[in-house]
């Protein structure tokens, strides 16, 4: 299976949360999660965090400013959110409070905007929103919205180069994911697209070098060892092939 096929096959954050970005209140959960998943937190906790905002019903800008300070606080901390739960509490009743006051909702900033960059700016204009939150928010409306145009983020062009693919923007999403749950974590054994990674390969060849004390005995190893297996396996056919012919000519 090819690297591209790989990424596209793998679900985006917004996906694993239910969401469904063509309707619009999806599109302001995605920006609620946005928020939690900018921070230096976990994403198993800000996913956490997020449902516990969907089973609270504190989904919509209004339910969120009703809530209160207090509430909120609740909330992220039953999510598991402890280390931003006040400043965070904080934050998103400001947003909500610009949001209604400057465009009345998330679609009227969206229909405001001149440009991709003014959408940007002004979705980092709201206290409380950076650059992280807006390029997690916009990657994943990319062909959904019109203006939704975010540059790629360092992390996924990172990613993208270690796996030998050029373009990141149409796998951003797959190669963030990538990068948090598999390279970060040092789970390259576990990664689905770890045959095209190119640490992994001189990885492997470092381990060969070190069991063989020479670096070119050891290359020379890693690739004769990729035949190999090819060869072992066209073996194992052919000879299946030949007892199938010769059990039945007997």
């Amino acid at each position: 299976m090819g690297v591209k096929v790989t990424l596209s096959k793998m679900r985006s954050y917004s996906e694993e949360l239910g969401l469904v970005l063509n309707r619009p209140e999806d599109r302001f959960k995605w920006f609620l999660a946005s928020i939690l998943f900018a921070k230096r937190i976990s994403s198993g906790i800000a996913k956490k965090t997020y449902r516990r905002f969907e089973e609270e019903g504190l989904t919509t800008p209004e339910k969120i400013s009703t809530a209160g300070w207090d509430r909120l606080v609740q909330v992220l901390d039953s999510g598991g959110y402890v280390r931003y739960d006040f400043s965070t509490a904080s934050n998103l009743l400001r947003i909500m409070g610009e949001l209604k006051e400057k465009y009345g909702d998330l679609e009227g900033l969206h229909r405001i905007s001149d440009s991709p960059s003014d959408l940007e700016k002004r979705l980092q204009e709201l206290r409380g929103v950076g650059p992280v939150g807006v390029n997690i928010f916009l990657r994943e409306l990319r062909g959904v919205w019109k203006k939704a145009k975010p540059k790629p983020s360092k992390m996924a062009i990172k990613t993208a180069q270690r796996i030998g693919l050029e373009n990141a923007e149409l796998y951003e999403s797959s190669l963030v994911r990538i990068n948090l749950e598999y390279c970060k974590k040092g789970k390259c054994e576990e990664c689905p697209v770890k045959d095209n990674c190119k640490e992994q390969n001189n990885r492997d060849i470092l381990n060969l070098s070190k069991k063989s004390n020479h670096p070119f005995v050891a290359f020379e190893t890693y690739k004769k060892g990729k035949v190999w297996r090819l060869i072992e396996e066209s073996r194992r056919i052919i000879f299946f092939e030949l007892l199938i012919i010769f059990l039945v000519k007997e």
